[in-house]
């Protein structure tokens, strides 16, 4: 497995590299994206951001959410659906929903259609990190696998110091978490105010600080920008052209003002100076940005530099279970012992044949993918559960897995239901099994607490989960921004959207007494229609 993350890793570095021959100096990279995953602020979903900079022919992206990486993963399967080259439209993942009953999907999708690029841009994990005690917001770019997990560590820290859904981080936690990353300035306030900020930082990191000029678009934008470069010049931090993007397409921009409407809990008609004035905070291709960026050209190709620096990449990262060594004894021969104890308790009058045969091939597939350790971790969780009286079953694909049965995971054999192995794991695939472990609801919290304990609270954490925009609560938050009242917002809830993700059919609002040709009404219907899929927030999930 580590051969094949470095072949891959060699092979983007040398496609970055022939890409930025074959450009010279008219590549630009964006380094500084906001998907939206930046909850309530960022237009555009991670797939459509990665589509959209192939078809610009951009030669990087970075892609820095708020004191967050969750947009990052959406962004890198996109850009993996894009370079297996199979399917013909890359699939937003948050717009597909499955019915339980008939397992089919349902609701509205609407997949990107593949671009014509020649060649796709190379993505970059970052973070925008937002301090309490300086104007400035830091753009954070990870260089290799020690300084991503320096930056997982530092939003850690912060996050557990606020409460839920805020990151409290101040300038001493990134002098003392920042080793081997690319900070770039993005000042928030006044340049002089940011001065001092930028030069201390740069200071504890020389050659790693950049300031960040991201156009104004107000009609002032060259003034600006020699402001910034005088800035950069006294701070000894060098000017980087960014785009400081919230959304793909300039068609976005009502729903940006839309969800800033919703962070900020007023109306449209209310929001002010708060609106975008225009739609340029789009992703822009090179041609755009060196017209804005004429007087400055250093500031674009030093995009491509910095984007050259930072090698790291998410196929490097890839499960570590605890070694799970016991008495001196290998995970694999702990396995393989727990599967004979298991083998005479399931079966007392011995077992037939098949089940011999699928336990050896079970067990030769797991110590050839490197997993035995998940599944003694499982076990011994099941198993503590079970000898404290907690009702527990494994689900799902485990069900498949005579290893599962054999361990008391699951308690239904495979060689009964005759399911088809491969579905719970595949050496094709590549990736560990999904054990899923049902534990009584009163109880589970007694679980958890020894998990933290056995194996430490700075080893173990739950599972984060994305609570999307449905229907429901599309149609009433949106309808609230736009002005509408409870009854209308309640019809078009109740009688026309329903519980699906389908859209609103023109019929059934005039047969409700509504005019669809009404220009706020048919406004509100399409903003819904884009918003439902959206993240809204994070949950846990247990």
């Amino acid at each position: 497995m580590i051969e094949i993350v470095r072949d891959q890793r060699q092979i983007e570095a040398a496609h970055f590299d022939d890409l930025l021959m074959k450009q010279g100096n008219a590549g630009y990279a964006e380094l500084c994206v906001t998907t939206n995953f930046t909850f309530l602020t960022g237009a555009s979903h991670p797939e459509e951001l990665i589509v959209r900079a192939a078809e610009l022919g951009l030669s990087a992206i970075a892609v820095t959410d708020r004191n967050s990486l969750a947009g990052v993963v959406r962004a890198y399967r996109a850009l993996t659906e894009l370079r297996r080259g199979v399917e013909k439209a890359v699939r937003i993942r948050s717009q597909h929903r499955i019915d339980q009953c008939s397992r089919r999907e349902i609701g509205q999708t609407t997949p990107i259609e593949r671009p014509n690029a020649v060649h796709l841009p190379k993505l970059i994990v970052g973070c925008r990190l937002v301090l309490r005690d300086s104007p400035v917001d830091w753009i954070a770019l990870p260089r290799d696998r020690a300084a991503y997990r320096r930056l997982t560590r530092l939003l850690t820290l912060g996050k557990r110091r606020a409460g839920k859904g805020d990151c409290h981080l101040d300038r001493a936690d990134l002098q003392d978490g920042c080793t081997g990353m690319i900070l770039i300035a993005l000042p928030q306030g006044g340049l002089n105010a940011a001065a001092p900020h930028i030069r201390q930082m740069q200071r504890h990191f020389p050659g790693h600080v950049f300031l960040g000029a991201a156009p104004r678009y107000d009609g002032s934008d060259q003034a600006y920008l020699n402001a910034c470069a005088r800035l950069a010049l006294g701070t000894s931090a060098p000017m980087v052209a960014v785009g400081d993007v919230l959304m793909h397409r300039a068609s976005r921009r009502q729903l940006a003002d839309v969800l800033t409407c919703m962070r900020e809990h007023i109306t449209i008609d209310r929001i002010g100076t708060r609106a975008l004035p225009n739609a340029e905070r789009r992703l822009k291709g090179h041609a755009d940005m060196e017209r804005v960026f004429r007087n400055h050209p250093a500031a674009l190709r030093r995009t491509l530099d910095i984007a050259a620096r930072c090698s790291f990449c998410l196929s490097e990262l890839s499960y570590e279970y605890p070694d799970e060594i016991s008495k001196g004894e290998s995970p694999q021969a702990r396995l393989e012992r727990l599967a004979q104890d298991g083998l005479k308790r399931r079966y007392p009058n011995g077992a037939p044949q098949r089940v011999h045969d699928l336990m050896e091939k079970e067990l030769k597939l797991v110590a050839e993918l490197g997993f035995p350790a998940y599944f003694l971790t499982v076990h011994d969780i099941v198993q503590f559960a079970r000898s404290r009286g907690i009702l527990c079953q494994g689900r799902g694909s485990a069900a498949n897995s005579i290893l599962c049965y054999l361990l008391g995971i699951t308690d239904v054999s495979p060689d009964q239901i005759a399911m088809v192995f491969e579905r719970f794991i595949s050496k094709h695939r590549g990736e560990p099994p999904d054990i899923d472990v049902d534990f009584e609801h009163e109880r589970r919290e007694e679980v958890i607490q020894w998990i933290y304990e056995k194996y430490g609270r700075h080893r173990a954490g739950l599972c984060a989960t994305v609570i999307h925009f449905r229907s429901r609560a599309a149609i009433r938050e949106v309808g609230k921004v736009m002005g509408l009242s409870q009854d209308v917002t309640a019809s078009l809830s109740g009688q026309i959207w329903g519980y699906s993700n389908g859209g609103a059919d023109p019929e059934r609002i005039r047969e409700l007494g509504l005019d669809p040709t009404d220009r706020r009404l048919a406004q509100t219907i399409r903003l819904i229609g884009v918003i439902i899929g959206f993240p809204r927030h994070l949950s846990q999930h247990v």
